[in-house]
């Protein structure tokens, strides 16, 4: 047995093996597996748009213009009760790409949200896939409805609406996958989501090298679990996905009475 080498060569692990489990799990919480090839889309898009035009997000009002939009086709299906509960696409925004095989206006039930869910997590294997997988299915998911949005800028955000059996699943996926996200130290503070204190969103490592960011959110309320994945080209307002995020939740609140 020798020693002296043993502390230089074992003591970066626990830090390296927090950055794995950080990738790991993000693509299930944040739907980067799912997304695909969305931020290529983005990219591909927004390099040559008129970043001039003002993105308009609806937040309804007093009379007949006061209507939800959710029962407008072009503003997303609410034909459930789980899509009812996804923001209706507002004014200066549209329906955007499909996300992955799922389309751009989804909802799963049952074994296929849990299988969804472990499909994000393709790429994975061995010890670290099948304790994923664990994971997943103590979570007891019902459904998961996501939809993606096209802004006037060609910026491109999708949210996903997972519910969960109990409150207590919620919360735990809630507080698990901030502290991981805190745990890898290149991700910068996102944006408050102002009047929701259940709500957290990171932005994308600052890099020159990338012409593309992106800003991650996650919240609960009550059974359900929020996630917003927003991409664009910089210089890229960070403001307005908090908006977005922000009308999302008073949705949920709230829903067709979202101020």
């Amino acid at each position: 047995m020798t020693s002296g080498t043993a502390p230089e060569n074992t003591a970066p692990a626990p830090k390296r093996r927090a950055r794995r489990v950080v990738l790991a799990v993000l693509p299930v919480v944040l739907v980067l597996g799912a997304v695909g090839g969305a931020a290529a889309y983005t990219k591909a898009t927004v390099d040559n748009a008129d970043r001039t035009v003002a993105t308009k997000v609806w937040r309804g009002g007093s009379g007949a213009h006061s209507k939800d939009p959710a029962g407008d086709v072009g503003r997303g299906r609410a034909d459930t009760e789980l899509s009812k509960l996804l923001l209706p696409v507002p004014d200066g925004y549209r329906l955007g790409p499909d996300v992955g095989e799922y389309g751009n206006d989804s909802e799963v039930s049952g074994k296929k949200a849990t299988a969804q869910m472990k499909e994000s997590g393709r790429g994975i294997a061995g010890k670290e896939r099948r304790e994923l997988d664990k994971r997943i299915d103590r979570l007891h998911v019902q459904g998961i409805a996501q939809r993606s949005y096209i802004s006037g800028y060609s910026d491109l955000t999708v949210i996903q609406v997972v519910k969960m059996k109990d409150k207590k699943a919620v919360h735990d996926m809630y507080a698990f996958q901030t502290e991981l996200m805190d745990t890898y130290g290149g991700l910068r503070k996102g944006p408050k989501i102002d009047g929701h204190k259940k709500a957290t969103c990171f932005q994308a490592p600052k890099t020159s090298k990338l012409k593309l960011d992106s800003v991650s959110c996650l919240a609960y309320d009550g059974e359900l679990f929020v996630t917003v994945e927003a991409y664009g080209t910089k210089p890229f307002n960070t403001s307005d996905v908090a908006d977005l995020v922000k009308d999302q939740l008073d949705h949920i609140e709230s829903p067709g009475e979202y101020v």
